[in-house]
């Protein structure tokens, strides 16, 4: 018999299949949502939506906590991620609030899709370099999630007139130019402040949970809502922290400097 001799530090087979199964998850999640807002039960969709979105949070992390991360990984998350965070909110949002638009409405759900794979295919292909502590553009599963977030908030208002049909467009072309963006948006992968101070972390979690448990679909939608605007405003702080320390490195010339000139 012939064995294959494990490399020192190299994770076991098992060990890569964790991952994989985590991102499956995600997609039958994103599936059942796309179901669930074909049979107008929008809530459901919804919801569904925030379960794919903690899978595949979940399946990043465990790849790198168990050193399993694959190229197969990867490119699978990523065809994940376009149905439950692309197809899956722009056919709850059409259902919901845009097919009375026609041709507008199912063409608004269309660039949110396209947006998001173009977003995903930039992410991939600088997630080595100029996306490590921050995301360039809005990721693709907080865009899917701020959808679901005023879905559940509408339903959390128990209102069912037809403003809905007047935010959602806009929501949805703006979600859909903010993926696209250049607009800077924190990274939450950066996990230092936790190994600094695991204590104060542990208590942060369980204060946010309790607080999402309170009012769930609130928090939820202000939540979203809010780190889908902090891009242009994370931006703006970084731009005019820059120009200080620009100025810093290149100092105007003294006027004693120019006075040879006069």
């Amino acid at each position: 018999m012939n064995y294959t001799k494990k490399k020192k530090g190299q994770p076991a087979k098992g060990m890569y299949l964790l991952p994989n199964f985590l991102t499956s998850l995600s997609l039958l999640s994103g599936f059942y949502a796309i179901i669930a807002a074909m049979d107008r039960r929008f809530t459901y969709a919804a919801i569904a939506i925030f379960i794919s979105a903690i899978f595949d949070m979940l399946d990043g992390r465990v790849a790198r906590m168990t050193n399993s991360s694959s190229r197969f990984g990867v490119e699978y998350d990523s065809l994940s991620d376009v149905i439950a965070f692309g197809v899956a909110p722009a056919i709850l949002a059409y259902t919901w609030a845009l097919k009375s638009y026609g041709k507008f409405g199912w063409l608004a759900a269309f660039l949110f899709v396209a947006c998001g794979a173009l977003r995903l295919a930039r992410f991939n292909i600088q997630v080595d370099t100029v996306q490590k502590k921050h995301f360039l553009g809005l990721p693709i599963p907080a865009g899917a999630a701020t959808i679901a977030g005023i879905v559940l908030f509408f339903s959390w208002l128990g209102y069912k007139g037809g403003l809905k049909t007047v935010i959602m467009p806009i929501v949805i072309y703006c979600l859909a130019l903010l993926m696209v963006s250049k607009f800077r948006y924190i990274s939450f992968k950066d996990m230092g402040f936790v190994r600094a101070r695991p204590f104060m972390a542990t208590v942060g979690v369980i204060m946010l949970l309790v607080i999402v448990l309170t009012e769930p679909y609130l928090t939820l939608f202000v939540a979203t809502s809010a780190y889908a605007v902090s891009g242009p405003i994370y931006t703006l702080i970084l731009h005019f922290r820059k120009k200080p320390s620009e100025e810093l490195n290149h100092p105007r010339e003294t006027q004693a400097g120019q006075g040879g000139r006069q």
